[in-house]
């Protein structure tokens, strides 16, 4: 068979090393994106209520912090997890301050163990995740209670909708 110029080409052009992909760039991508996802992961910090609290509904801006936090389910008030006092104490105490709340608030301002948790402390900030069928008269007690120990920066949580507008 005759060679021609078109065949030769050929021949030299499937000679030629073929070209594969860059790994380098690729890698740089991934490793700037693990960068981006871990130092946004730390970020937002969401708050799991217990399953026995329904949290009411709103539109919220501001992004949750790390606070003190006051579970209030249909039977127990529960500072940071522990059970201080029930509903049916609350709604029966004469005075504003309930005062095993006050108490358990004091002691953990007392015993600060850590940076995490002296920023907590120092914050003078308590958050209150309520189910939304409690009374306000428990909610104001509550908040009456915070104030009167120190934490006067008081936050209601509640379920984040979507924005209306």
């Amino acid at each position: 068979m005759k060679s021609t110029r078109r065949l030769k080409r050929m021949a030299r052009a499937t000679k030629r090393q073929k070209v594969g992909l860059n790994l380098t760039s690729l890698m740089d991508v991934f490793t700037i994106l693990v960068f981006f996802l871990l130092v946004n992961q730390s970020t937002v910090e969401v708050v799991e209520p217990p399953k026995e609290i329904k949290l009411p509904d709103s539109v919220v801006e501001a992004k949750p912090r790390q606070t003190v936090t006051i579970f209030v389910s249909a039977d127990a008030v529960l500072v940071q997890g522990e059970p201080v006092v029930s509903i049916a104490d609350v709604l029966a105490a004469k005075s504003e301050n309930i005062a095993p709340i006050g108490d358990r608030l004091t002691a953990l301002r007392d015993n600060i163990i850590g940076i995490n948790t002296a920023t907590v402390a120092k914050s003078n900030e308590v958050t209150i995740l309520a189910d939304r069928t409690i009374p306000f008269k428990v909610l104001k007690r509550l908040m009456s209670t915070c104030t009167s120990t120190g934490y006067t920066r008081i936050s209601l949580a509640v379920n984040q909708k979507a924005h209306q507008g």
